[in-house]
């Protein structure tokens, strides 16, 4: 009789995050038995307290490196990973913990935890990139579900993912949204924003708040200018910039030039 052949392993680990990534892939359902069909789910402590040993075919990495532990992790997982793919805004850009990046980091922990000297953490908190090869990265805060499946079809199917590089506002044509920043004077990122949340706030008369990231090659300084004319301040501008994606090289670079 032929051999069985193997399923390709799959880890998931987390590093600092709210789990919202992780529960993405718990939220996949009916498409999450197909997945758990289709390869070994080895190492998934927010599913399941079972751990095989590794090496492991593909890591799926969400959280940012915070803490020199979590430094020294990140490098035994990589050597353990044939593929590693970061996903969520903290695996790729830092989180909204990088706004500790344009602060002073002992002064928080000094105010905040009465024995601050216990306390081990990074003055910066860094996406995952910054510290080993990455074979791909999903953004979002949260991921698209939809998109993380197509990222472990494309791992299986040896290809790379379809994942669409365009602003938020393509999104909007694609749902007949009118224009919130044109029809309303809604200051909004959506020009500036990769898409993959299907435009959900400006489906409901909201700008977007950039939740996926930077888009490829993204004109801030055009769209500042037009916030500038809107009556958006220096201060509101730098804000903007420094939220889930605040680490992000376009937008940090952005929220400097308002500071």
């Amino acid at each position: 009789m032929p051999s069985k052949q193997r399923k390709p392993t799959l880890a998931v680990w987390k590093f600092a995050s709210c789990d919202g990534c992780q529960l993405s892939l718990l939220d996949c359902e009916d498409e999450l038995l197909q997945v758990a069909g289709a390869v070994q789910i080895a190492n998934f402590l927010e599913a399941s307290s079972a751990v095989l040993p590794g090496p492991y075919d593909l890591s799926l990495v969400e959280g940012s490196i915070t803490t020199p532990h979590d430094a020294e992790r990140i490098q035994a997982i990589r050597k353990n990973s044939r593929f590693l793919v970061t996903i969520g805004a903290c695996a790729t850009a830092g989180g909204i913990q990088a706004l500790r990046n344009f602060a002073d980091v002992e002064e928080f922990t000094r105010i905040v935890y009465a024995k601050p000297e216990y306390i081990k953490t990074l003055k910066h908190s860094t996406p995952i990139s910054e510290h080993v090869k990455v074979d791909f990265e999903l953004r979002g805060c949260p991921i698209n579900k939809g998109q993380l499946l197509e990222v472990i079809s494309a791992f299986l199917h040896k290809r790379r993912p379809n994942i669409p590089r365009h602003s938020v506002c393509l999104e909007c044509k694609a749902r007949d949204t009118v224009c919130v920043m044109v029809a309303q004077g809604t200051p909004c990122l959506g020009p500036v924003t990769q898409a993959g949340c299907g435009a959900i706030c400006p489906a409901y008369q909201r700008g977007c708040y950039g939740c996926f990231g930077p888009q490829e090659n993204p004109n801030t300084v055009a769209l500042s200018a037009w916030w500038t004319l809107l009556g958006v301040g220096e201060a509101a501008q730098q804000r903007a910039f420094r939220t889930y994606n605040a680490g992000a090289r376009a937008f940090s670079k952005e929220a400097e030039r308002h500071g």
